[in-house]
């Protein structure tokens, strides 16, 4: 099968749930040269559709989840070239990661050369951007792409080190057939993600790689530990350059008398405020150029730029304000919408602005609003027109221009959804989500949405083992009719249970429907498509077949 065949059908198979509750899983951290004909066991079989003697690590078979649903071929695949050689000099100088370089190389560099290592420090991309270690293996790693400049996300290259701890943001270790792609197979990584300490955001991670046999199984505890002295002094830094705009710009501060003030970094963050405690929060979405600020409780600061920050006064004359309240009712075909107990009348396309500026609270242009709505042939102009009717009806309290942007305090059903799912909260989503985003809108930012919440809804609903929650989305109207749902459903709720009937009588309707479907009118959103299947790559055929079905 070739790479296309093979991620369509990964783009809608999920391996068989079963494998997972295997009782045994690979050992592989004990003697590794011994386990590597295990290791390709196990990936055959997981990849042929059949069930391995011993289950792969849970990290490991996400992963392959991923790289497979991104159409990576396991193989035939080689990292893409991000950098040419002549740009990586002027990527490096740029990036936060290059002042621990030193540090790295004082750590690691040393033991890599003396156990056939080399030492590999990424962006948060995964491209690499610094590779040290023996000119031999060097010389062994250049053909298979683990150079300079070379993207190592698990959407470009499949699991391995760099890629998988970039996707989990944690430490990760691979070892041989681990690796998705066969052509890594011989070697073994470990790496581990370095955060800013000012956003928390991973600037990249370091990784130690080398060859099966010079595997040494306190790797990965050695380049935790090197992340961590790392984001230590990346600490160590960023409080040094707080410190010099305290000292530099204090006197300033303090002049205002009595004034509330706040010196902030470039990134927004309040390290100084008069007086102290003062309405500031730990952060201010300060907009590049912006000479205000809005304050939550709706209060305009002023901005002030300083060559590494801000000066932020807030003026004796200004006065708190209660920010309205607009809530969104917009899951089905029915959206509503309420300022402060008013309900306002709208359309379709009024929705939909709503519903974007929502989703991004930092405010949006014309010309995005035109590209979100329509696309390509989008026309700014008449946004702006539908847009100057909304404000209108909202009021200026409500919303502002220059970037559009709701100054309300919003409450709706879709971004309720949205952050249960990011907390956790299954069942709360699930109560939520009794319909998809605007079901009537054709708008590509809005269908985006709206499949991307229902797919992360239906893909977190079916790893729970939450059956309550799973009972809910089925019916609901994103998974009324969604056969995996019930054949879990089926095989899950205890016979006793009055639902399980229930459940077993819709999957034998849904089944019978789908027989009678046309295969011209199944597509990616069908029931056919949302069979539980496996993942078969070198049959030659789908693997999403009928002889699947339960």
């Amino acid at each position: 099968m070739d790479a296309t065949a093979l991620a369509d059908v990964a783009a809608e198979c999920t391996l068989d749930a079963e494998i997972e509750k295997a009782a045994t899983t690979v050992d592989v951290a004990s003697d590794p040269a011994a386990q590597f004909s295990v290791l390709q066991q196990v990936r055959e079989a997981m990849l042929s559709g059949d069930r391995p003697r011993v289950a792969p690590r849970s990290v490991i078979l996400d992963s392959w989840r991923r790289s497979l649903a991104a159409r990576v071929d396991p193989e035939h695949f080689r990292p893409p070239v991000v950098y040419k050689p002549e740009d990586v000099p002027d990527v490096r100088s740029a990036h936060p990661l290059r002042d621990v370089l030193p540090l790295l190389r004082e750590l690691l560099v040393s033991i890599a050369d003396e156990s056939s290592y080399v030492m590999i420090v990424t962006d948060a991309d995964g491209t690499i951007l610094w590779r040290e270690g023996p000119a031999g293996l060097c010389r062994i790693a250049d053909p298979v792409g683990l150079c300079e400049g070379a993207g190592w996300a698990e959407g470009a290259i499949g699991t391995n080190a760099m890629g998988t701890a970039l996707a989990v943001d944690a430490p990760v270790q691979i070892y041989s057939a681990e690796h998705l792609v066969r052509t890594y197979h011989p070697w073994t990584c470990a790496a581990a993600p370095v955060h800013d300490p000012d956003s928390g955001r991973a600037l990249g991670v370091i990784d130690i790689s080398g060859l099966l046999h010079e595997l040494h199984p306190a790797v990965v505890t050695l380049v935790s530990a090197s992340a961590r002295l790392a984001e230590s002094h990346l600490r160590r830094q960023m409080e040094m350059r707080d410190e010099r705009l305290r000292v530099r710009h204090l006197p300033r501060l303090i002049g205002l008398r009595g004034e509330p003030g706040a010196l902030v970094t470039a990134t927004g963050r309040v390290i100084a405020a008069e007086p102290f405690g003062g309405p500031w929060p730990e952060r201010l979405a300060i907009r590049p150029g912006s000479d205000r600020v809005l304050l939550a409780d709706g209060r305009e600061a002023l901005v002030e730029t300083l060559p590494e920050g801000y000066l932020i006064r807030l003026p004796r004359s200004a006065t708190a304000s209660r920010r309205p309240v607009l809530s969104l009712s917009f899951l089905g075909d029915r959206p509503a919408a309420v300022l402060d107990g008013r309900e306002l009348p709208l359309t379709l396309r009024r929705a939909e602005l709503l519903a974007l500026l929502a989703l991004r609270p930092a405010g949006l242009t014309a010309e995005q609003l035109a590209l979100q709505l329509y696309g390509d042939d989008g026309n700014p102009t008449t946004v702006r027109a539908e847009i100057h009717r909304l404000r209108a009806q909202l009021g200026e309290a409500a919303m502002t221009a220059k970037p559009y942007r709701l100054r309300a305090e919003v409450e709706a059903d879709f971004l309720t959804v949205r952050d249960a799912l990011r907390a956790g909260d299954i069942r709360a989503a699930v109560a939520a989500a009794h319909a998809p985003l605007l079901v009537r809108s054709e708008a590509p930012a809005i269908r985006a949405e709206r499949d991307q919440l229902v797919t992360a809804l239906r893909s977190a609903v079916l790893d729970t083992q939450d059956h309550e929650a799973l009972w809910t989305f089925g019916q609901s109207e994103p998974g009324s009719e969604d056969i995996e749902v019930f054949e879990h459903l089926v095989a899950e709720l205890p016979a006793r249970d009055p639902r399980q009937a229930v459940a077993a009588a819709r999957l034998a309707w849904l089944l019978t429907e789908d027989d009678d479907t046309p295969a011209t009118n199944r597509h990616a959103g069908s029931r056919r498509a949302r069979i539980r299947p496996t993942i078969r790559p070198s049959t030659g055929r789908s693997a999403c077949s009928s002889d699947r079905r339960r």
